[in-house]
């Protein structure tokens, strides 16, 4: 590598090193007395006032960097970050509490620091996230200028553009609203440990843990791909990323034991979007649910274990039917789990503790570093496991790095969001919303998962929660839910996006892993990932989540309903439970599955007792007529 091409790789793994440890540190610092440290402005614990603009200003130069401009444009990067520099600098040293900027309007400096900022967040949208990202984020910033031109249904009052700036900016309601404090604070916390877990071999373990666990076993790599996405999904932060990553190892294996490419791919995509759910770590979208709904994050993990075993089962049996119908046997030479958790117990430590502390209702963030300093602590207890300062600088660079696209989705995010509370179209949308749905929970429910998909297919999984929560939480709350319900529902449905066509985006990187073709990849993983619909459907109806006023005394029979829900669907899907339906015991099936969604109880019960019959003669049958199968 040339010096040239040497200089801006070194700059960026100082800058991305410099800022997870700034990132650190502030938590940390937090435990001092104030005055304890010197040049204690600097050192010290910041507010959210400074805190949030450093941390996005940060990320966009560390961006800026990292997805640069080709050729000889990439200097037009480095006075952007020169710009960026000394727009926050303007940020920091405005005068929140004084009037002037009320009565006369922002200085033209400060203003063109905020168009500066704004500007640059979403051009590093378009670079980082997505053109889509990047649209949206401007679509509503000029919504906020023009809303007055537009039907009387959706007009809004027109604001000026230096009133936008100075809102979006200039208060805690925009550009440096929630969602970005929640992406520098907790989010960050956690994206860091997931990097030091893959730089410290943690995730390799987890990985081969799973395959000891499942390989053994009927169509063995694909239920270790399910149980390893399980474990990796929420700690990469990305269904996509976790796809890639796990797929490049789980996809080959699943091909050779017979699966067709796009059931491989499928299976992959189906099981990594389900680690956004799966507690402890579920994603970045669980931190921000437990910011808008004011809910401890250990209460969110709590009441969320529930459902997602649930879903996590739905697709093992998926990948077992599959398997028992192609007549697949496990792996033969995988290796035992007791000999993988002996290699590797110390990395167990970790997640063991960080599941204590947010049970324990610790804050994420401490927690987050928590789980970092425990990573690197369980790697130098054994010789073989051991890492050096090489090591622990490639973690801090990786970590910042997988920072930048969620830091800068969550902070177009905001934008949205303050426009959102800037014009009032949030209460106009819920109204329409309740006029379109007359009334019916199912139909509002319908009208949000159509609102999910549309939004997913150019949006990261968070972002598109945060806007959709905005916009059809309160919705979702008049016509009856729980406001944690709301959430959770939204936030489930938030995630389809990766699994349902035409735009399936998990599924695609699949395909791209499997060699496969990325629509009938996107069908199979629909099938399998529709538990992200049925059981958001089965919280709004019966009391799945162990929330306030719901014990195990309510939540295990709506689990059990669930529960035989989701078999009922995966055999009327598959033509399969025992053995092969053959006539009209697939629609019976379909019956027994429709009568469990309806929230009624006769209903319930007569599609208990119908799937019960059909589960009965169609393992009498396997009996009578035992298949060739290997086991």
């Amino acid at each position: 590598m040339t010096d040239e091409a040497e200089r801006p790789r070194r700059l960026v793994i100082a800058l991305a090193a410099l800022l997870s440890i700034y990132q650190v540190w502030q938590p940390l610092v937090g435990f001092l007395p104030p005055g304890a440290l010197p040049f204690d402005n600097i050192l010290g614990l910041q507010p959210a006032t400074y805190f949030r603009p450093t941390h996005l200003t940060w990320i966009l130069c560390l961006g800026y960097l990292v997805y640069p401009l080709p050729g000889r444009l990439r200097w037009l990067d480095y006075g952007v970050m020169a710009l960026l520099a000394w727009a926050c600098w303007r940020v920091l040293i405005f005068d929140y509490q004084g009037l002037d900027h009320l009565l006369y309007g922002l200085q033209s400096a400060d203003f063109a620091a905020g168009v500066m900022l704004l500007a640059a967040a979403l051009e590093m949208a378009r670079r980082a996230v997505g053109p889509v990202m990047m649209a949206i984020g401007a679509v509503f910033l000029l919504y906020g200028m023009f809303g007055n031109f537009l039907p009387d249904v959706v007009a809004t009052r027109g604001f000026s553009l230096e009133r936008i700036v100075r809102f979006q900016v200039y208060t805690g309601a925009g550009l440096f609203g929630a969602p970005i404090g929640i992406a520098a604070g907790a989010v960050f916390s956690f994206v860091l440990f997931g990097a030091f877990l893959q730089v410290t071999g943690a995730g390799k373990f987890l990985i081969d843990l799973s395959f000891a666990a499942a390989g053994r076993f009927r169509g063995g790599p694909a239920k270790a791909s399910v149980l390893a996405s399980a474990a990796m999904g929420s700690i990469s932060g990305s269904a996509i990323a976790n796809t890639v990553t796990t797929g490049a190892l789980t996809i080959p294996m699943m091909k050779k034991l017979g699966y067709r490419p796009e059931q491989a791919a499928g299976i992959e995509a189906g099981a990594s979007t389900g680690g956004q759910i799966m507690p402890p770590i579920m994603g970045a979208g669980a931190f921000v649910m437990a910011e808008f709904t004011k809910t401890p994050y250990g209460d969110i993990v709590w009441m969320s274990l529930v459902p997602a075993l649930l879903y996590f089962f739905s697709v093992l049996l998926y990948v077992h039917l599959m398997a028992v119908k192609a007549g697949f046997t496990g792996m033969r030479d995988a290796t035992g789990a007791w000999q993988v958790i002996k290699d590797g117990v110390q990395y167990l430590l970790p997640l063991v503790l960080i599941t204590v502390l947010l049970l324990w209702n610790y804050s994420p963030v401490l927690v987050g570093v928590a789980g970092t300093a425990a990573v690197l602590l369980a790697s130098m207890l054994r010789a073989h496991a051991r890492i050096g300062p090489a090591q622990v600088v490639e973690g801090l660079y990786r970590g910042a790095l997988l920072a930048v696209p969620i830091s800068v989705a969550c902070a177009v995010a905001g934008v949205v969001v303050g426009t959102i509370g800037q014009t009032g179209v949030g209460l106009q949308f819920t109204e329409s919303v309740v006029a379109m749905s007359q009334g019916y929970l199912w139909l509002a429910l319908a009208l949000v998962a159509v609102a999910a998909l549309v939004l997913g297919m150019g949006l990261p999984a968070t972002a598109a929660y945060i806007v959709l929560s905005v916009m059809t939480g309160p919705a979702l709350q008049e016509l009856g839910l729980a406001l944690i319900t709301a959430h959770m529902i939204i936030f489930w449905l938030a995630q389809t996006s990766n699994v349902t066509p035409p735009i399936a985006l998990a599924a695609f990187a699949g395909a791209g892993v499997a060699g496969a073709r990325p629509m009938r990849s996107a069908v199979e993983a629909f099938k399998l990932a529709n538990g992200l619909f049925v059981i958001p459907l089965m919280m709004a109806f019966s009391p799945l989540l162990l929330a306030a006023g719901n014990g195990w005394a309510e939540v295990l029979p709506a689990a059990l309903v669930t529960l035989l829900l989701v078999v009922m669907i995966a055999v009327t899907l598959e033509r399969f439970a025992f053995t092969r339906l053959a006539g009209a015991w697939p629609l019976l099936s379909g019956l027994a599955a429709a009568a469990l969604l309806i929230p009624l109880q006769w209903t319930r019960l007569c599609g208990a007792l119908l799937a019960v019959v059909v589960l009965v003669i169609n393992y009498r049958a396997s009996r009578a007529a035992p298949q060739p199968y290997n086991s």
